[in-house]
Parts: structure tokens; C-alpha cells; sequence
């Protein structure tokens, strides 16, 4: 027997015996519940044949047959909420054959050398993750209309098939298509496990309770059903208990027969993709922080995230010695395009991590569109600038700070009504003077801003959107499965204090006087997002004496920057 099948066997009967573990406390919960029915069963029995005399006994036993009936009564309850509760799907991009045939097939060969079964269907997810996910319970279906002209399907009923495979999107662009399959491997080998009858029956009971505790809290419960879906979330918490070791440890067994089975296949290659995994998450999380979340609270979402981070990752391959010669990769086949229509399936994918991570709508509008790259400097940067610029000049003005300055110049203009016109040195002037009140002025910015984001909240979510003619099968919203949970699902970043706030918007004020005064322009940093361009290079080094002036009060660190840039701060500055 050779060691990688030596490995292979024994996480696959650890995770048997795991899950027969599993499978037996469901059996005593089964034995507990019906204990009382036996016992009465047994009294009964024993006092119509005249073994138990009339009296105390006969009373004895119609008590217990009265508390058999409550406890299956309960039982009973239990079982169905169980069995009726929506285990947790995670929202996906469906990919469906006819979008990514070369995809399916490259899947089932590898299925088919790693002699499991073909996973039933693949999805996308925007996350540098891959997983097999079981979605033959009902309310995972498609609905009803989906399934017309299919044999063999019944709403309601679980259909059964072979687990999902998930791929994370940004895997697609960044890795090439034999990485992909290296990387696939071990995942594609967990078919082999979840096709056994008692590891499927584990899970399922093990997702059914999670399942049912979830929908003990969910919201918007009258009285009646509150109490009654308390009590099944705590017998259901109870089971978890008792369950938890046994599941953790069967899926560890799982994952390690998975990976004693997918040795043979590309191991060398895997070891140098898993690399790429890393570098893609690293890439991955920066694209989102720091240049889609700036689109996104701007109303905007980038449409091609996914190809953005192939920008992201080949720039940080320039910049960090440790990646370098990453690069050289681009040369060959990348695996998005094993897709039909890579850049519709990107469009899905990014829509669906705006949705997740920042809470957008599902579909397009006045106050939430996509952007592309080529746009995002004049669309969403100079925006974001301007818009930061004019909500830090409301507060000035609701504040009621005066229009002449002190700082870089004698005076200030006014405007024809006497209020005062948006100058840089009135921002300086304000934050420089002795006792100047910054507290107060950040303070302000951020009520204006909670103002403005209630204004732009996004709309209520609803079911039955997916994007047209992409590669999505069929027609629901893939956040339905998540009930009214609100959204964002996964938000990226913690609120922003005061102190952040007015750092940014007094770094937004000096971005635009030198759009306007010193001939900069806005650019994007793949890495660090929104960026000032000066004579076509990146400046970087404005962060620093911002914030000596709004935490110090100290000017001259900014006014010599300003005036190596060439920037005019007594010059009007155009608001967005």
C-alpha cells in the first residue's frame, strides 16, 4: 500500500467513523424522545393484562401516557422545524455549462483522473476561496419555473446530487488554467467523501440544526412563534454541543483524505500556486479597500474587479521584491478564459461583492452604476474629491467661520451674497489658528456625511434579479437564500472616526486647488486607490503634513508642500 494511499483510506474511515459517531446522537435524541411512549407502552400493556392492580398505578400510567404524548408532540415539532429550516448558501454567480463549457470540462476530467463524481454544478464567489457546497436541500432549488421541462424534479423534494463547486472569481483572472487545476484538485477530491451515505447524512443533520438555530433569532417574530422557535433553537444549540467535536474532526478527516487523494495530481505545480493564492488574496484585499470602496460609497461600482486584480497583483510584483517574477506568468493561457463571456462574468461577480461588502442595490440606477477603469479617475476620484471639498466648506459655513485668512495670503474674495467662496487657505487658516475647535469642525463633517449616505441609502433588497444576459442560470437574486438578513453581508472596513474623516476631506480640499491652481490631475493607484497626479507621477507624500496640520495645527509642513507643488491656496476651488 503506498503512503499517499495509505493517507487516503485512513481520513476517509476516521471520517466514516465520525460521522457514524454523529449519526448515533441523533439516534439517542431519536431513543430520548420516544423513552416516554416505551414506558408507557409498557404500563399500559401491563395493567390490561392485570400485572398493575387499579389505583396509584393505573394513575401512573395515563400520567405518563399523557407526557409521552407532549414529549412526540415536541419532538415531533422539533423534527419538522429541523427538517424545514434553510441551511446557509453562500451567494454565488451561477456559471452554467453553455457560459463555461471549457471550465465544466476541465472539472470533470479532473473528477475523472481523481475517480470521484463530477461536481453537479460551478459557481462563483468574490472571494480568493474554492469550496464544495451541498445544495440538494429545497429551499436551495431553483424555483419552480426553472425546473419545467426538467424530468425527474419535484418542488420540495431534495433532489439528490453531487455538492456545488464554488470558485472564487479573482482565481479566474489571476491564475493561469493549469494553476487552476492544481489548485482545484483537492477540492474537486472532496466529491469522493460527500457521496458517502452516512458523511451526507452527518452534514445534513449537522446543517439542519445550525439551520434551525439561525432561525430561532431571525427578526419579526410575533409571541407565539418566538416562543416556539426559542425552544427549538435551545434543543437544537444542545445537540450542536454534543455534535461539535465529532463534525470538526469528520471534516478534518474529510479534507485530509480530499488531499491524500489529489497527491498524484499536479502536486509539484500545486505547491507553486498555492503562492499564487496568497498573492491573489493579498492583491484581492487591497483592490477592495482601497479603490472599490471609495467607487463604492461614491454611488459607483467598478465593473470589472476581477480584472482589476491582475493590475493590482502585476503592480505589487513591481513594487515587492518578494513577488517579483510573478509576472511572467501573464505569458500563458489565463483561466478565465475557459468562460464564454469572461467579461459578463466579471460584471456578476463585481455587482455581487459590491452587494456583500457594502450593502448596493441589486441593480443599476440614478445613484448606483458600474464604471470602468478608463473612468474611474474623472468619474469617481475628482467626484469623491469635490464632493468631500463642498461638505467640508457647508460645515465651515454652518460653523460660521470668517472668509478672511491669515495663512499664505492678506485676504479672501466673497462671494456676491457675502458668503464666503471655497478657498484652501480658509481651511488652513481655520485649522492653524490657536484654540481652533477641529473636534468641532470633524464632528460636523460627520453628521453632514451620515445626512448625505441616508439620502443615498440603498433600496430595499428584492428577489428575481440577475444580470441580464450574464452568466447567472436562472432568474434569483443569490441573496434570497439569506432571508432578511440585512446587508452588507461582510462590511470591509469599521466607520471612520472624526479625527479620519477630516483628514480625508482636508486632503480632498488640497487635491483639488491643485487640480485647479498647479495643472495635477486625478489618477488611480492600483495598490492605494485614489491618487494626485503631478507632472504624470504619483504624490504620496501629502498624507503626513495633513495631519500635522488637523491633529497639530501646524501649517508649515502643508504650505511648503503646497508651494514645491505649486498650489494657490487663495484661489477659488471648483465643488462637485
Amino acid at each position: 500500500m503506498s503512503g499517499t494511499g495509505s493517507v487516503e483510506e485512513l481520513g476517509a474511515h476516521a471520517a466514516r467513523a465520525r460521522a457514524v459517531a454523529l449519526l448515533r446522537i441523533r439516534s439517542r435524541a431519536t431513543a430520548l424522545a420516544i423513552l416516554p411512549a416505551g414506558v408507557a407502552v409498557v404500563l399500559l400493556v401491563a395493567s390490561a393484562q392485570g400485572h398493575i392492580g387499579p389505583g396509584v398505578w393505573s394513575t401512573v400510567s395515563w400520567a405518563v401516557a399523557a407526557l409521552a404524548v407532549v414529549v412526540l408532540l415536541l419532538a415531533a415539532a422539533v423534527a419538522v422545524a429541523v427538517a424545514r429550516a434553510r441551511p446557509a448558501v453562500s451567494p454565488t454567480v451561477p456559471l452554467t455549462e453553455a457560459a463555461a463549457p471549457d471550465l465544466y470540462r476541465l472539472v470533470r476530467d479532473l473528477a475523472d483522473r481523481l475517480d470521484v463524481p463530477a461536481p453537479s454544478a460551478i459557481a462563483l464567489t468574490p472571494d480568493c476561496d474554492s469550496w464544495l457546497e451541498d445544495r440538494t436541500h429545497p429551499a436551495a432549488q431553483p424555483k419552480a419555473e426553472a425546473l419545467k421541462g426538467l424530468a425527474g424534479t419535484r418542488r420540495g423534494r431534495r433532489v439528490p446530487a453531487a455538492p456545488v463547486l464554488v470558485i472564487g472569481s479573482p482565481f479566474l483572472w489571476w491564475m493561469r488554467v493549469a494553476e487552476l487545476r492544481a489548485v482545484l484538485a483537492p477540492v474537486v477530491a472532496g466529491t469522493g467523501p460527500s457521496a458517502h451515505p452516512d458523511i451526507a447524512a452527518a452534514r445534513r443533520f449537522v446543517r439542519g440544526l445550525d439551520a434551525a438555530v439561525a432561525d430561532a433569532v431571525l427578526p419579526g417574530q410575533g409571541i407565539v412563534r418566538r416562543i416556539s422557535s426559542a425552544f427549538v433553537g435551545w434543543i437544537a444549540r444542545v445537540l450542536l454541543r454534543g455534535c461539535r467535536g465529532h463534525a470538526a474532526e469528520m471534516e478534518r478527516c474529510v479534507a485530509t483524505a480530499a488531499s491524500g487523494r489529489a497527491q498524484e495530481v499536479d502536486y509539484g505545480l500545486r505547491i507553486v500556486a498555492q503562492e499564487q493564492v496568497g498573492l491573489a488574496y493579498a492583491g484581492w484585499d487591497r483592490l477592495l479597500t482601497r479603490v472599490a470602496l471609495p467607487a463604492w460609497r461614491m454611488g459607483r461600482w467598478p465593473s470589472r474587479l476581477d480584472a482589476g486584480v491582475v493590475s493590482a497583483l502585476t503592480e505589487l510584483s513591481r513594487r515587492d521584491r518578494l513577488a517579483d517574477g510573478f509576472t511572467s506568468r501573464l505569458g500563458e493561457r489565463p483561466a478565465c478564459d475557459l468562460i464564454e463571456e469572461p467579461g459578463a462574468a466579471d460584471e456578476a461577480a463585481s455587482l455581487l461583492a459590491a452587494r456583500l461588502f457594502h450593502g448596493g442595490p441589486a441593480e443599476t440606477g440614478p445613484g448606483w452604476s458600474p464604471v470602468d477603469w478608463q473612468q474611474y479617475p474623472e468619474e469617481v476620484v475628482d467626484r469623491k474629491w469635490r464632493t468631500e471639498a463642498a461638505r467640508l466648506h457647508q460645515v465651515l459655513d454652518a460653523m460660521g467661520v470668517a472668509t478672511s485668512v491669515s495663512v499664505g495670503v492678506q485676504g479672501a474674495p466673497a462671494g456676491a451674497d457675502g458668503s464666503a467662496v471655497p478657498t484652501l487657505a480658509r481651511v488652513i487658516d481655520h485649522l492653524a489658528t490657536p484654540g481652533a475647535d477641529s473636534e468641532a469642525l470633524a464632528a460636523g463633517i460627520g453628521a453632514a456625511l451620515a445626512r448625505d449616505e441616508e439620502k443615498a441609502a440603498p433600496r430595499p433588497r428584492a428577489g428575481g434579479s440577475a444580470a441580464d444576459g450574464g452568466p447567472a442560470a436562472a432568474g434569483t437574486d443569490p441573496l434570497d437564500l439569506w432571508g432578511p438578513v440585512p446587508l452588507p453581508l461582510f462590511p470591509l472596513q469599521p466607520p471612520r472616526t472624526g479625527a479620519e474623516l477630516l483628514a480625508d476631506h482636508v486632503v480632498a480640499m488640497v487635491c483639488c486647488a491643485a487640480v485647479d491652481t498647479a495643472g495635477a490631475a486625478p489618477g488611480l493607484d492600483w495598490l492605494d486607490g485614489p491618487a494626485l497626479l503631478v507632472d504624470g507621477g504619483r504624490r504620496s507624500d501629502l498624507g503626513a503634513p495633513v495631519l500635522s496640520l488637523v491633529e497639530d495645527g501646524d501649517a508649515d509642513p502643508l504650505l511648503s508642500w503646497l508651494t514645491a507643488v505649486g498650489v494657490r491656496t487663495d484661489k477659488p476651488v471648483r465643488l462637485g
